[in-house]
């Protein structure tokens, strides 16, 4: 569809779901003021009659999927005073004349493809106010004079490939209020002219070399919005950050600081994202930070943090998010949380003993992971009361007893992984067949509190890219995180590593939405059942180390999506079935140490592939025999006769010699050998 237009002072076609293209025709309107067509899905290229709207001064395309490059006819509108182009796929380089938008003040390129370096010509634009060029692929230097506009107050530089000038010293005339020099090659300490702006409530600095402690003129500015994250800081942090009540966001992920965290933590009352995983800390979590009642987001994973009593966080209504993974928590598992809570991460630690009886009291959980500890008993009803859980981890710990049936109260489960247990029994078949989630993805997917945190943190600062720690599965033979983004398309049943018998449900096969299945390293018995070739989602599926036999369902050709197969350490035999998507499945140690399979996927042939061996030759005479056995009969008494006369001949020419015993000769015997 083609959008057309009538002439008007002030067009506004913004959230109307509009597609197509816009219409050169567009040009006409020559007596425009203001355009907007944001937030639709609009595309193809901006037409370069755009420039013949000499009268515009407020342009907004912003949230499209406009492509190719900027107009350079943009250059004429020399009445614009607000640009919005950010959030589509625009390309190529930014027009080296737009400086000639002298009157500019708001000009927002951000989170597209756009290419090259900063123009020159840009410089001229002396009355910018506000300056996005986040998340393109822009290259070169950062330019110093970006610093001389005095009106300037909001710069977004991050996410591309502009590097910074680290022996450039400055002195800048803006007074700026955010900033981000995200991924931007800062080296060394924080680059001293930043002290200078007093006004800052949004600063980026992540994702650079910065290194050293946390500087003190930072608590004194009173930033509202600190993200510091992916750099090398180190040392502790001062007690002084904590007690700014401007503080709403502090992410220092992925440094090197350590020590105990400051028991004035709890006095930075309005903190609602704080986020220090990956770094050094140690010692309990200050009691104070129960304090905090606006705290959405407490993320402490991956550090040394220790100790058997958290601090309570019943008062927090507003806490949604709590990752404390891959520390050395102990003791029982802790709940003194709000029941509002979404995602509680614990896994990674050393929590034992039982799972706690008010897990049920957590009754929006979507998220629970308490893997790689050493908890253990049976698995609560308590737990099976959680009816909105999406994921649920609880790999290699120390759970005993049988799956309860009860499980599939848990309908919106997407993700279970009860592998390196000690589970027992059978696998229940109303378990299998009430996972409503797993039988068929919804088209409309309910996201997890990670994508809600996303979209909390993008309201507050509408810039920075954010985003929480990602579940931790075996994904194909190997631990991966899922992306936080795409959450919402993984599936995984795993139950491996226990010691489940019996058969494998025939119910299985409806679990259509399945991306991964492993009942690997158990006792299960039995064929495989026809329905798992039912299973068309499934990218990975682990059957080895049991005692399965019979063949291998050649179902299996349907598994068009299948990647991984392990079907080795069983009693399977007959051929291998063949098909497109079977055939790349020709790894040998996938199907080992089975009884008689064979294939061209393992390079043994199956007996009716193999050709008969050749019949021995036949002789052309038949008769041989016979006529020996007559010769034989009839040369013997020939030969007989023939002796004899012979003999007698001998001795009527030769008379006998008269005796005498000194001349006497030994005439040794002749043996006639007649061979019949």
């Amino acid at each position: 569809m083609t959008i057309y237009l009538e002439s008007d002072d002030d067009v506004d076609l913004g959230s109307n779901s509009l597609e197509g293209g816009l219409s050169p025709k567009v040009g006409s309107l020559q007596d425009l003021r203001m355009f907007y067509l944001t937030s639709n899905r609009l595309s193809e290229e901006l037409p370069e009659e755009i420039g013949n709207l000499t009268k515009l001064q407020v342009l907004s395309l912003w949230g499209n999927k406009f492509s190719n490059g900027i107009p350079s006819s943009i250059s004429y509108l020399r009445d614009l005073e607000q640009l919005f182009l950010d959030n589509n796929s625009l390309s190529m380089e930014i027009p080296s004349d737009i400086g000639n938008l002298s009157n500019l003040s708001l000009l927002t390129l951000g989170r597209n493809k756009l290419t090259g370096g900063i123009p020159a010509s840009m410089q001229k634009l002396n009355k910018l106010y506000l300056l996005d060029l986040d998340r393109n692929l822009l290259i070169g230097e950062i330019p110093l004079w970006l610093f001389d506009f005095k009106d300037l107050e909001h710069v977004y530089l991050g996410g591309n490939n502009l590097t910074w000038n680290n022996n450039m010293k400055i002195v800048p005339k803006c007074r700026l209020s955010k900033l981000s020099l995200r991924s931007c090659g800062l080296l060394g300490e924080i680059p001293e002219w930043i002290s200078t702006q007093t006004n800052l409530i949004f600063l980026d600095l992540s994702m650079n070399q910065l290194h050293g402690p946390f500087p003190q003129w930072l608590t004194k500015i009173g930033v509202s919005y600190l993200i510091q994250s992916h750099n090398k800081h180190s040392g502790s942090l001062p007690p002084a950050l904590f007690r700014s009540l401007r503080l709403f966001v502090l992410a220092l992920s992925h440094n090197n600081f350590s020590r105990e965290l400051p028991k004035t933590i709890g006095d930075a009352k309005f903190l609602r994202i704080l986020m220090l995983d990956r770094n050094n800390f140690s010692g309990p979590i200050p009691q104070s930070i129960s304090q905090i009642s606006e705290l959405e987001v407490l993320d402490l994973s991956r550090n040394k943090f220790s100790g058997n009593i958290f601090p309570v966080f019943y008062h927090q209504v507003n806490l949604l998010y709590v990752d404390f993974s891959s520390n050395q928590f102990s003791g029982e598992v802790r709940t003194t949380f709000h029941p509002n809570i979404e995602t509680l991460a614990l896994g990674g630690n050393k929590f034992s003993g039982a799972l706690p009886s008010n897990l049920a009291n957590l009754r929006n959980l979507q998220r629970l992971e308490l893997q790689d500890n050493n908890i253990s008993g049976e698995l609560p009803n308590s737990l099976l009361q959680i009816s909105y859980l999406q994921v649920l981890n609880l790999r290699n710990n120390s759970l005993q007893g049988s799956i309860p049936k009860t499980l599939s109260n848990l309908k919106n489960l997407r993700i279970l992984d009860l592998s390196s247990n000690n589970l027992t029994g059978e696998i229940p078949i109303e378990f299998v067949n009430n996972l409503t989630r797993m039988i068929e993805a919804p088209p409309n997917r309910t996201s997890l509190a990670s994508n809600f945190v996303i979209a909390s943190f993008s309201s507050i600062i509408n810039i920075t890219k954010f985003e929480v720690n990602e579940p931790i599965v075996n994904w194909k033979k190997s631990k991966q995180g899922l992306s936080s983004h795409n959450i919402d398309m993984y599936f995984l049943l795993d139950l491996s590593s226990n010691q489940l018998s019996s058969e494998i449900l025939t119910s299985l096969g409806a679990l259509k939405a399945l991306k991964m299945l492993n009942l690997s390293y158990n006792k299960l018995s039995s064929k495989i059942p026809t329905s798992v070739g039912d299973l068309q989602n499934v990218e990975g599926l682990d059957l080895s180390h049991n005692k399965l036999s019979g063949p291998i369902p050649t179902t299996f050709t349907k598994l068009q999506q299948l990647t991984t197969l392990d079907v080795s350490n069983n009693k399977l035999t007959g051929r291998i079935p063949i098909d497109s998507q079977m055939n790349t499945m020709a790894n040998p140690n996938f199907y080992a140490n089975n009884n008689d399979l064979c294939g061209f996927q393992i390079q043994v042939p199956c007996p009716e592939d193999i050709p008969p061996a050749p019949k021995p030759q036949e002789h052309d005479n038949k008769e041989e025999p016979w006529i020996l056995l007559e010769a034989i009969e009839i040369g013997y008494p020939i030969g007989f006769l023939l002796t004899i006369g012979n003999i007698f001949l001998v001795g009527y020419f030769n008379p006998a010699l008269p005796s005498n015993s000194h001349c006497r000769r030994h005439h040794p015997h002749k043996i006639i050998k007649v061979r019949i």
